[in-house]
């Protein structure tokens, strides 16, 4: 049976909460589901980067390439953006808000296979596409925090590296897909839905929300009374706007540097399989050595890291950036959802927390593709883009600081 204790809030008040199992059989079965979710939605935005190359040179070859980055901003704003509803309506009506939702964004996939103008792409991947994927992704993150609290970062760095495996699986396959005659683009992203369809009905039935609905309003405002809140929201604002970068671009600047084609399409996957290893391995020192503290390492080396990308000129050189960049990228997004499911002092309200602060972030994922997009010179020369991204992430771990100074026990707590 669950007991009471105290657990501090963000503003280091305390409030009687049940107790969090750590675990279990229902603990871990959610956590794996979860995992599925993001094997097939986080996941495959990471696989970006690929179909951004085949569209310039295939069915948007006459847009240019800030236009065409505008399809994954659209999509990865409204993939965060979509967490503001889907948060809000786990804690109200639990795990039976992601089946309708992930139906539709399968649906998306279908639809964007019939694609061949720019506004249907708009319309079909960035903006359906990315709303049924934020509304199937984010209820499935607000339920694993439910069953964890000592063991939060480890839970979350499983859920994450899901999206890891996946970053490696899809860009593999639609590298091989979409240049291959027989299947063409139609297909390809066709077999894409019919894999999604599998894999998220076997991740909902996983899932299962542990604590009794909320019946409070809908969205809790007072959140944002909570200076440590609004700090964690600040940086997952820089953290966004930087990190996605590289994910997006890396493939033609390897391209323009004399690459093999078929070997720039393995980029990605390199990338995430490092990003795998940053996913697990800092969630659980995370757990051990403290979730701000791990987070403003990864953030501080993320940063360093793009600013040295354009040192990068041969295949060797970028596939070692590629390694690094995707290892200490990896935590970044777990450890952001991480810190902001910590905030609350109820569990119930953790689905509400985390999705207005991603929600607030996600106009960060909007504004910076169309931004690198037009900073980015002839040739995918990314010098600007590299500093861009890489100042924002430095602002970014600046405000992990801030945001662990204002918590409880300060700038030099283990937190």
């Amino acid at each position: 049976m669950d007991t009471e204790t105290p657990i501090e809030t963000g503003l280091g008040l305390k409030e009687a909460v049940q107790e969090f199992p750590e675990g279990g059989i229902r603990g871990w079965a959610t956590a794996l589901g979860t995992a599925l979710i993001m094997f097939s939605t986080l996941g495959y935005v990471n696989s970006w980067g690929i179909l951004r190359s085949y569209y310039e040179t295939h069915q948007l070859s006459e847009q240019s390439p800030d236009q065409v980055a505008w399809i994954g901003s659209l999509q990865s704003f409204f993939v965060f953006g979509g967490t503001l509803f889907g948060g809000p309506m786990f804690d109200r009506w639990g795990e039976k808000v992601i089946r309708p939702a992930a139906v539709a964004y399968v649906l998306s996939r279908m639809v964007t296979s019939f694609c061949q103008r720019y506004w249907q792409f708009l319309l079909a991947q960035g903006v359906f596409g990315g709303i049924s994927l934020g509304m199937t992704m984010s209820p499935s993150m607000a339920a694993t925090p439910q069953y964890f609290y000592k063991k939060r970062g480890t839970a979350m760095g499983i859920i994450m590296a899901g999206s890891s495996v996946s970053g490696v699986v899809w860009p593999i396959a639609l590298s091989k897909m979409l240049h291959n005659e027989r299947l063409g683009f139609g297909w390809s992203l066709r077999i894409v839905g019919f894999i999604m369809l599998a894999v998220l009905a076997l991740g909902a039935t996983g899932i299962k929300a542990r604590l009794p609905p909320r019946k409070s309003g809908f969205l809790l405002l007072r959140a944002f009374r909570d200076p440590v809140y609004c700090l964690n929201v600040t940086s997952s604002f820089f953290l966004f706007m930087g990190m996605f970068t590289p994910v997006f671009f890396l493939p033609g600047y390897a391209l323009a540097k004399g690459m093999d084609r078929e070997l720039a399409g393995y980029l990605l996957a390199i990338l995430n399989g490092a990003s795998f290893i940053g996913r697990v391995v800092p969630g659980i020192l995370a757990d051990r050595f403290g979730r701000y503290n791990m987070l403003f390492g990864a953030t501080l080396a993320s940063g360093i890291i793009t600013l040295c990308w354009t040192k990068c000129e041969t295949s060797e050189d970028i596939i070692v950036f590629a390694v690094f960049f995707g290892f200490c990228s990896g935590a970044l997004v777990s450890g952001a959802s991480t810190t902001l499911a910590s905030c609350p002092g109820d569990p119930k309200d953790i689905g509400t927390y985390m999705g207005m602060g991603l929600f607030l972030s996600s106009f960060a994922v909007l504004i910076s593709p169309p931004i690198n997009g037009a900073l980015l010179k002839a040739d995918n020369d990314v010098l600007d883009v590299s500093i861009f991204s890489g100042v924002l992430l430095l602002v970014g771990a600046v405000a992990v600081l801030l945001t662990k100074a204002f918590g409880p026990g300060g700038l030099w707590a283990k937190t």
